[in-house]
C-alpha cells in the first residue's frame, strides 16, 4: 500500500496531539500529589470557608446620593416588654359623665348657631339660641300675675273683713281664698319655667322680655355632632349638638375567658391605634368586668390611658398587648432586620470622621425572639458597641448592595 506525502504529514499532526494531550494530564495528576498542590487545594477550601463566615461581618459603604436615594434613617436598639404577653382588641371609650347633649329645654326654631365640628366649648357656653313666640307669652302671664295677685289678696282681705263683721258670706270667702291660691300656684310655676329659659323672673319686667333662649353645653369637650342648623325646628326631643370630654378617655380591652385569670389591676397595656400602628402608647388596668360583652365571650378590661391623647377620639378601635411579666429585652424596629440564608442581620453604623462623605455599616448576625406592635426581641451573636446606632429604614438596601459586590468578586 502506497501512502502520499500529504497523508503522512497528517498523521504524524494526530499522534503528536495525543501526546500533547496525555503529557498534560499526567502533568496535572502529578502536580496534584505533590506536598504544595494539596496545600494550594486546602487553602483555596478554606478561604470559601472563611468568606461564609464572614458575611455576618461584611461592611457596606453608601455614598451620599445612595443615603438619600433609599431615605436611610437610624435608630437605637431599645429595651421592650414583649415576652409573656397577650394580645386583645379593643377600642376607646369616653365614660358617660364626660359626654353629652345640647337640647333645648322648649321647643323652637335655630335662629343662631355658634358652633361646628370640632369646635371646642365649656361647660355652659351658648351654643345657639332658639326663637319662639310662647316664649313672650309666658313672660307676659308671669308679669300680668302680678296685678291678679295683688287684686285677689285684696279681694280676700275684703271678704274676711266682711265674715268677721257678719256681713259677708262664707262662700265668697271660700272663692276669693282658692282663686288666690290659684293665682299663686300658676306664678310659682310659670317661675320655674322662666328660671329653666335663663330668664330671671326678679327682673323681669316689660322692657326685659326676651323672644329667645339659650341653649347651652352641658360638659365642657369637643364637639363631635351637629345635629341642627340655622332655621330648623328643635324641641327637648331632638338635641342641638353633642359634646365629648376626650380627655376622659379610656380603654376597653375585650379578654377571652381563658385568659382572664392573667388579668389584675395595674397591669401595663401598650396599645396602637388602628389607623396609626407606628405609634405605641401606655395604660393601665383600673376595673375588670364582671359579665361577658355581648355575644362575643368576651370580659371588658377598663384602663386609663396614660399620657398624651392627641389624635384620639371615642370608639377608635385598637390592638392592645397586656404585659403578664416584668421581662425587659433588647428590640429592634421590624424593618431594621434582612434576611438572608435563614439568618438574620442587622446593620450598624460604624464611626467616621465628620469630613467624611461616605457612611459605613457592620452587618451583624441576631437570633430574633417575640414580634410585637412594630418590635422584634433580639439577641447578639456578637455584643454590639456601646450606644450603637443601627440601620430601622433602609437595610433591605444595603443588604442587597452586599450581595451584588460578592457576585461581582
Amino acid at each position: 500500500m502506497k501512502f502520499s506525502l500529504k497523508q503522512g504529514l497528517y498523521g504524524v499532526f494526530i499522534i503528536s496531539l495525543l501526546a500533547s494531550i496525555l503529557s498534560s494530564c499526567n502533568g496535572d495528576r502529578n502536580s496534584a500529589n505533590t506536598p504544595g498542590a494539596k496545600d494550594s487545594l486546602i487553602n483555596n477550601s478554606a478561604q470559601k470557608e472563611a468568606s461564609v463566615e464572614n458575611t455576618a461581618s461584611a461592611v457596606a459603604t453608601l455614598r451620599p446620593e445612595q443615603i438619600k436615594a433609599i431615605d436611610l434613617q437610624l435608630g437605637k436598639i431599645e429595651n421592650k416588654e414583649l415576652t409573656a404577653t397577650i394580645k386583645a382588641n379593643g377600642a376607646l371609650r369616653v365614660p358617660n359623665e364626660s359626654r353629652g347633649k345640647a337640647t333645648p329645654l322648649f321647643s323652637g326654631v335655630i335662629k343662631k348657631l355658634n358652633i361646628q365640628l370640632g369646635s371646642h366649648v365649656r361647660k355652659g357656653q351658648v351654643i345657639a339660641t332658639v326663637s319662639n313666640p310662647e316664649f313672650i307669652q309666658l313672660q307676659e302671664e308671669y308679669i300680668s300675675l302680678a296685678s291678679k295677685i295683688v287684686l285677689a289678696t285684696q279681694e280676700e282681705d275684703r271678704q274676711k273683713a266682711l265674715n268677721k263683721g257678719q256681713a259677708g258670706v262664707l262662700k265668697n270667702l271660700q272663692n276669693a281664698t282658692a282663686n288666690l291660691k290659684a293665682l299663686r300656684t300658676r306664678q310659682s310655676s310659670l317661675r320655674q319655667q322662666l328660671n329653666l329659659m335663663g330668664i330671671n323672673p326678679a327682673s323681669l319686667d316689660n322692657a326685659t322680655m326676651r323672644s329667645t333662649l339659650t341653649v347651652t353645653s352641658p360638659v365642657s369637650g369637643t364637639v363631635s355632632q351637629v345635629y341642627a342648623e340655622i332655621g330648623s325646628y328643635v324641641d327637648p326631643a331632638s338635641p342641638v349638638a353633642e359634646i365629648v370630654n376626650n380627655d376622659a378617655l379610656h380603654l376597653d380591652l375585650q379578654i377571652f375567658e381563658k385568659d382572664l385569670p392573667l388579668i389584675q389591676i395595674g397591669q401595663i397595656i401598650h396599645f396602637t391605634l388602628t389607623n396609626n400602628p407606628a405609634k405605641e402608647y401606655d395604660a393601665v388596668v383600673y376595673s375588670i368586668g364582671a359579665a361577658f360583652e355581648n355575644d362575643s365571650k368576651t370580659i371588658p378590661v377598663h384602663c386609663r390611658v396614660n399620657g398624651d391623647k392627641t389624635g384620639m377620639i371615642d370608639q377608635m378601635n385598637i390592638t392592645g398587648i397586656v404585659s403578664l411579666s416584668k421581662a425587659i429585652t433588647p428590640a429592634v424596629p421590624n424593618g431594621a432586620i434582612v434576611s438572608e440564608g435563614g439568618n438574620d442581620f442587622i446593620f450598624v453604623a460604624i464611626d467616621s470622621p465628620a469630613s467624611a462623605q461616605n457612611k459605613q455599616f457592620r452587618k451583624m448576625q441576631v437570633i430574633s425572639g417575640v414580634s410585637e406592635l412594630g418590635y422584634t426581641a433580639v439577641t447578639f451573636v456578637q455584643a454590639p458597641p456601646d450606644n450603637a446606632q443601627i440601620v430601622t429604614k433602609g437595610a433591605f438596601f444595603i443588604n442587597a448592595t452586599l450581595t451584588n459586590v460578592e457576585e461581582e468578586e
